[in-house]
């Protein structure tokens, strides 16, 4: 596509869809037109694709997340598809400002955090690796939620994204499924067979709306199914059928449309929590059921459905795959137990994303038994052979079977599920792995050894690097070649030029000019002005304790009172630059965040502070501002308390931009030390070890610290005295849970090592040469952590499946 043929259509797909010159054009219709233009070169390689995939009867794997965190699409499409310099010299040359353009497309909100982003990084790698991989999701009317922050506390706003059209989507009413909540099932003989029939349940529609996933540098586009919930009856059908009036036909409307409105509801109450559970049946029925569909049309004996479908479930959400598979190969396929339960543990693999026992999902006996019957019967079937198999088969287990056991305690374990109806069970990162084989699931790793396995997370480089970091991505180019763009590991090459001076000279005025954008952005949106030879320290992730945001406003609080005390002090000034978004429920969270923005607001209109410190809080956290804030970070912040980060995918994103990362031994931030070597990486806290030894002992005692150490103690009182408001107890939770609820992340046991760290790291970076170095060694090492490496292990290992021949460009 050159210049003036995608001029052309350009203007005529303005004038055919908004009967418009380019001249007359808003911004949103130039993204409007040219979104139209890639759709439709896109859509006819979406075709093809299919074709492909069919004749060559090649195995499918579908990746079932409740979270796809996309980011927009229309800047990366253009770039996989060839076509974005042209389309930004037409831009300009008819007068429009490109980034005005693609920023007119919202932020999809079908995701939330590294969960999510992950999800859509998978989708990124499979499609350009010509891998037949496809992602299974539910298409939310609303986000998370648009976070504003007013008077420094979060306040959740509904995050529309919807209120335009998806450009990428494509409704496929034809191939709507039906889904079934509730009801009863009345077990009956035919034919000497017993069948069960279910009965008095409420029906809700399932509409799939297919967004493509464009591979870069090839034809290959694969999709990314979501489903919608609809009511499936009519209002008058509904009222001649169940003798009911219109206005309960609405509220019937209503719950069903209820299903696919929000990304997580709130689960503090009953009604929360069984929205919950819907929301997961249905994304799992709807898509066993297509896939089902889908695999039948190839008129293959059902027995074949491991060697052509791998299932992987994303975190426990989806684990509902297990006994849905198993109903509809028994009730529909006609398959007895043994054969079903053979197949399904050939077709479904699993991948735990945490230690944390609070999210290893747990749902009430009687909830689904109420919503699920028929899943029930199956679950409670598939525990009692579990249980019996662990008795006579396994005789040293006996003493943990209520431990192992699928429902115990009027609970039914998703992961304990997960782990028995799949047949591989994989963490994310080496020490999460270990912990998960040693500690989290031990006796599940002795009783199935052989499908326990590690598949390090990753992130596509293609947009973190290439698209989010153009500047960096054109002096790789020029320094390296561009064999990186398509080979990762090929940025393995930067270190034979980590110390060339012309090198570190470029790379350090790509990094000032991405510290200049970000700081135009922020004095643009919140007043803010930032010294862009500053320290730009970030801390970007989902607001956890466990996340220790509180760590490090602790730190910035001690730098504060450090400057004050010792105005003349010579020290390295620092920018510390946070985005996070807190769950509406997570009040402990909320107070932390509040907290950020009063330390921000007392430390920038401080007159005596200057530019020696400035702390900045960025609302509203989402991917497209994650490409604004990663290319201009020096520090990367990975501080987490050891054991509880599974992996963490921030750490890429940031070391593959040049920044150094501050963390502890946590996820895979041991990995990231191993490859770029311990002068390149600032390592500080406890180990997992230290941190179960703690747990396992009870001798850990917070007030030791705060009392034996006058940092802490000056911190923490600030609190609680009226140094930042006037009411005492507007951070009396953050509190009492460091003094009073001992510390359960071990902030305080890890302060004054963390203090160290960040005092190595005021003294490295003003040798400028020696950081410049250090950065280029974690860019050259950073195509380890490409989830196209991620991605062939899981492809090779895990779901067997074969790379497409398409020709790239």
């Amino acid at each position: 596509m050159n210049k003036e043929t995608f001029a052309a259509q350009f203007q005529e797909k303005l004038l055919t869809t908004f009967s418009k010159r380019p001249d007359e054009a808003t911004n949103k219709e130039a993204f409007q037109a040219i979104a139209l233009l890639v759709k439709k070169e896109v859509n006819s390689n979406w075709q093809k694709t299919k074709q492909v995939h069919l004749s060559n009867d090649e195995k499918q794997m579908y990746y079932f997340s409740m979270e796809f965190l996309l980011g927009r699409l229309l800047e990366t499409n253009l770039l996989n598809h060839g076509w974005y310099d042209v389309c930004c010299e037409t831009l300009h040359d008819y007068n429009f400002e490109p980034s005005e353009v693609f920023s007119e497309e919202a932020d999809a909100g079908l995701g939330n955090g590294g969960l999510g982003r992950l999800a859509a990084c998978f989708l990124d790698s499979l499609a350009s690796l010509n891998l037949p991989g496809h992602g299974i999701g539910i298409r939310y009317k609303y986000g998370l939620f648009q976070q504003k922050m007013v008077n420094g506390y979060q306040v959740e706003l509904p995050d529309y994204w919807l209120k335009d059209d998806y450009m990428w989507e494509t409704k496929r009413s034809e191939k709507a499924i039906e889904v079934r909540f509730g009801g009863e099932v009345k077990p009956t003989y035919v034919d000497q067979k017993l069948t069960f029939d279910h009965v008095e349940y409420e029906r809700v529609l399932a509409v799939p709306y297919d967004v493509p996933v464009v591979g870069y540098g090839t034809d290959n586009v694969n999709t990314l199914r979501l489903w919608s919930a609809e009511s499936t009856t009519n209002p008058f059908h509904f009222n001649s059928v169940h003798g009911k009036d219109y206005y309960h036909y609405l509220d019937y409307k209503r719950s069903v449309e209820k299903i696919s409105e929000f990304l997580y509801p709130d689960d503090s109450s009953y009604e929360g929590k069984l929205l919950r559970l819907k929301q997961q049946y249905f994304l799992v029925s709807a898509g066993v059921q297509s896939i089902l569909n889908q695999f039948k049309k190839t008129e293959q004996p059902i027995s074949e459905l491991p060697e052509k479908i791998s299932i992987q479930i994303n975190d426990t959400h989806p684990t509902l795959v297990i006994p849905e598979l198993m109903r509809l190969l028994m009730d529909e396929e006609g398959l007895g137990w043994d054969q079903a339960w053979d197949l399904t543990t050939k077709t479904v693999a699993y991948t735990n994303h945490t230690t944390l026992s609070e999210a290893l999902e747990k749902w009430p006996e009687q909830m689904v038994n109420e919503l699920l019957p028929r899943h029930y019967m199956i679950i409670e079937e598939i525990n009692e052979r579990f249980c019996k198999g662990i008795w006579f088969d396994h005789p040293e287990l006996r003493e943990q079977i209520a431990d192992m056991a699928i429902i115990s305690y009027d609970q039914i374990h998703m992961a304990h599920l997960a782990m028995v109806g799949s047949y591989s069970i994989n963490g994310v990162a080496k020490l999460h792995t270990d912990i998960l084989k040693e500690r989290v699931m031990k006796p599940f790793y002795t009783l199935f050894p052989d499908r326990f396995n590690n598949k390090t997370n990753g992130i596509t480089h293609r947009r973190w690097l290439l698209h989010a970091n153009p500047e960096l991505a054109n002096l790789l180019n020029e320094t390296i070649g561009k064999s990186w763009i398509h080979e990762p590991k090929e940025l393995i090459n930067l270190l034979k030029y980590v110390a060339d001076p012309s090198v570190q000279a470029e790379l350090a005025r790509v990094k000032r000019k991405n510290k200049l954008h970000l700081a135009s952005y922020i004095n643009q949106h919140y007043g803010i002005l930032l010294d862009e030879d500053s320290i730009f320290d970030v801390h970007i992730k989902r607001l956890h304790g466990y996340k220790r945001q509180l760590l490090n406003v602790f730190h910035i609080l001690h730098l504060y009172h450090l400057y004050r005390e010792n105005p003349s002090l010579n020290c390295t000034p620092r920018t510390f630059i946070f985005g996070a978004k807190a769950a509406p429920s997570y009040h402990f969270a909320k107070h932390v965040i509040k907290l950020i923005t009063t330390v921000a607001t007392k430390i920038n209109n401080d007159p005596l502070i200057k530019d020696k410190l400035k702390v900045v809080f960025l609302e509203n956290y989402n991917v497209s501002l994650a490409e604004k804030i990663i290319p201009a970070a020096d520090v990367s912040e990975q501080i987490s308390t050891a054991s509880k980060e599974a992996s963490g995918t921030g750490n890429m994103k940031l070391m593959m931009n040049g920044a150094l990362t501050i963390g502890t031994q946590d996820g895979a931030n041991v990995e990231i030390g191993a490859a770029v070597g311990a002068d390149n990486i600032f390592t500080f806290g406890l180990s997992a070890e230290e941190v179960f030894e703690y747990q396992a002992t009870n001798k850990y005692r917070a007030r030791d610290y705060y009392n034996s150490d006058q940092r802490l103690r000056t911190v923490i009182d600030q609190l609680v005295n009226q140094s930042f408001t006037q009411d005492d107890v507007e951070f009396k939770d953050i509190y009492y849970s460091l003094l009073f609820n001992n510390d359960e992340y071990f902030v305080l046991r890890d302060f004054d090592s963390y203090v160290e760290a960040q005092q190595l790291i005021d003294q490295t970076y003003r040798d400028q040469a020696s950081w410049l170095k250090k950065s280029a060694t974690n860019i050259a090492h950073s195509g380890k952590f490409s989830s196209d490496h991620t991605i062939m292990e899981y492809a090779n290992d895990i779901w067997k499946i074969s790379q497409s021949h398409y020709s790239k460009s």
